[in-house]
């Protein structure tokens, strides 16, 4: 097995480094791929240094070296194992992607209790071409305040948007990735014997899932042909939007949602008794869940319970800003495609916990009061929430690809907001 090497040296003069400020950067679990050696040399070129605790091989496999240590006991061992490496090694910065996963969750509090500083990586809250990188929490452990006034406030709020740059497809390459990080943990999974990750990721299985994933795929696009264009003919401005997530998203978890069928089935019940008969009712399969949930069953059984035929739609890949712009509304548990809708000027209802989910950008009613009357977005709340978004955790770039003219290790443009503040 074979993983990219870390990217050029960075310049003397580190904004990341800058802005964040560590002395002793400590990195746990990363995304998939070489990103993290990427930060490490970018801090590191800073005048930080670093440390990689490495948790299973595929983390060792794209993390090698003196800098990384592996961890091998139980997860029941490791808040007293990384509570003691904070202190012997004097962290006062700790670097992870996805604040949910239970080794992070661990670090998270013996990191607060001794006032290190905790920065999570996570997907951008603006997609496609951010990642996100805040400060305490991501999605439904972030601190970002529900109110409207501190970001029309904000000095960000009347500067120009910076216009990002795109890093090209990356698809493809974070599927290898995904391939070497899963190869490595199951081949080499003697070498961890106690680590437990937070889903299956034998590479056997997943082999086996990804050819079902392409065969749905294929079946999907010839039973969809003429599907959208059929929606927008019928239903242009009066229809419903439901954006599914991964059925094992941990975004569930800020949510009262313990599966995303309870969340199918109630969204599907209060429609069918509180929406006028003259609208429909359209949800979109997650493409990241193709390989492991198929809701084609459930949604027949719930059309004909519910008198929905023609009326209730349960697609799969068609264009999402089409069918975004053309919406009445969109319910979703916690989806950043809620911020999309806002970005399409269509209102949005949020049922779980979402970090966009305040006065003005979302509806504030029931589930029943936004079927009978959606509202409207606040676009200038929605742009003065973009623009603070840009200054304060949203990076442009991408974790495996980086920007082809990026002069720094990680290829990323470090919060492209605080330049527009003239920081």
């Amino acid at each position: 097995m074979h993983a990219e090497s870390a990217e050029p040296s960075t310049p003397p003069e580190s904004a990341l480094r800058r802005t964040l400020g560590c002395r002793n950067a400590l990195l746990l679990q990363g995304p998939a791929g070489p990103f993290f050696r990427r930060l490490a040399a970018e801090l590191r070129a800073g005048g930080a240094t670093v440390l990689k605790v490495n948790f299973h091989a595929g983390d060792r496999l794209f993390f090698p070296g003196k800098e990384a240590i592996s961890y091998r006991g139980s997860r029941a061992r490791w808040p007293s194992f990384v509570a003691a490496l904070i202190e012997e090694r004097g962290i006062d910065a700790i670097f992870l992607f996805g604040d949910c996963r239970a080794y992070h969750r661990a670090a998270i509090q013996i990191a607060r209790a001794r006032d290190v500083a905790v920065w999570v990586f996570e997907e951008g809250y603006l997609r496609p071409d951010f990642i996100t990188l805040e400060k305490g929490g991501v999605n439904g452990y972030s601190s970002i305040e529900p109110r409207p006034e501190r970001y029309l406030e904000a000095p960000s709020a009347s500067l120009p948007e910076p216009e990002p740059r795109s890093p090209g497809p990356w698809f493809g390459r974070a599927a290898w990735y995904s391939a070497l990080n899963a190869l490595a943990y199951t081949l080499l999974g003697r070498d961890f014997p106690e680590y437990e990750h937070h889903r299956d990721l034998n590479a056997f299985k997943h082999a086996l899932w990804y050819v079902r994933s392409g065969w749905r795929k294929l079946r999907f696009e010839a039973a969809e042909r003429g599907l959208l264009e059929e929606i927008i003919a019928r239903y242009d401005g009066a229809y419903y939007f439901v954006p599914l997530q991964v059925h094992s998203d941990f975004q569930l978890g800020h949510s009262e949602y313990e599966d995303v069928t309870e969340f199918i089935e109630e969204i599907v019940a209060t429609f069918a008794a509180q929406a006028d008969p003259r609208l429909a009712l359209v949800f979109k399969h997650h493409p990241m869940d193709r390989p492991f949930r198929e809701y084609g069953p459930l949604f027949e059984r719930l059309r004909h319970l519910h008198g929905l035929e023609g009326r209730l739609y349960y697609v799969h890949d068609l264009h999402l800003p089409t069918l975004l712009r053309h919406a009445r509304g969109t319910i979703t548990i916690n989806s950043t495609v809620g911020l999309s809708s806002i970005h399409h000027h269509t209102p949005v209802k949020v049922m779980g916990r979402a970090i966009y989910d305040m006065p003005g950008l979302t509806h504030q009613g029931s589930l029943e009061a936004f079927l009978s009357d959606p509202g409207e977005v606040d676009d200038a709340l929605y742009r003065a929430f973009r623009r603070w978004l840009l200054a304060e955790n949203q990076a442009n770039g991408n974790f495996y690809r980086r920007l082809g003219d990026a002069q720094n290790a990680t290829g990323i443009d470090w919060f492209p907001g605080r330049r527009q503040r003239g920081e």
